[in-house]
């Protein structure tokens, strides 16, 4: 499983935002902070005004700000906005082969896994906020460590191997 790029850098462009929650910012300081594009910067912000978590402010002086408080927008909401759940019904009719209803349509065993996935992932998600991230990684693994029994954030080298040792 994996996350889709605008969730990844759309939630960054947000952490920016979460760290000066009563700033301005332009496009150009975000993509700089984050070493993006600023076509898609723009893409993003788009994306994250239409799903009301930013507020456009014209003028001179104008950007993007934060709509609420960082401790007030939940994750699930900021990658529900992004590219939505990871698990929808609308996932089996997608992936059904080359046939209109899946083969499995009646008893499948994938269908349930991924739902309780979701239904985790969005519970989990639900309990954080933006404001939880803005402290850094070691205060987000011993928070996930507490909170959810989680060892997440220990082995951070399996990211940039992709697992493999």
């Amino acid at each position: 499983m994996k996350l889709s790029g605008p969730q990844e850098y759309g939630l960054r462009c947000l952490l920016v935002m979460a760290k000066e929650p009563q700033e301005v910012f332009t496009i150009p300081e975000i993509a700089k902070r984050e070493a993006l594009s600023k076509p898609y910067v723009a893409k993003l912000m788009r994306i994250l005004h239409k799903g009301e978590l930013v507020k456009s402010i014209r003028g001179q002086l104008g950007g993007y700000q934060l709509i609420h408080a960082p401790d007030q927008i939940l994750l699930t909401t900021v990658l529900n906005c992004l590219g939505g759940r990871l698990y929808s019904e609308k996932f089996c009719k997608d992936h059904s082969g080359i046939k209109k209803i899946c083969v499995h349509n009646t008893d499948c065993s994938l269908r349930a896994l991924w739902s309780i996935l979701d239904t985790t992932v969005q519970r989990v998600l639900g309990q954080l906020t933006l404001q939880s991230l803005t402290s850094g990684e070691r205060q987000m693994s011993a928070l996930a460590k507490t909170q959810f029994g989680s060892n997440a954030g220990q082995g951070s080298s399996s990211r940039t191997t992709g697992g493999q040792v």
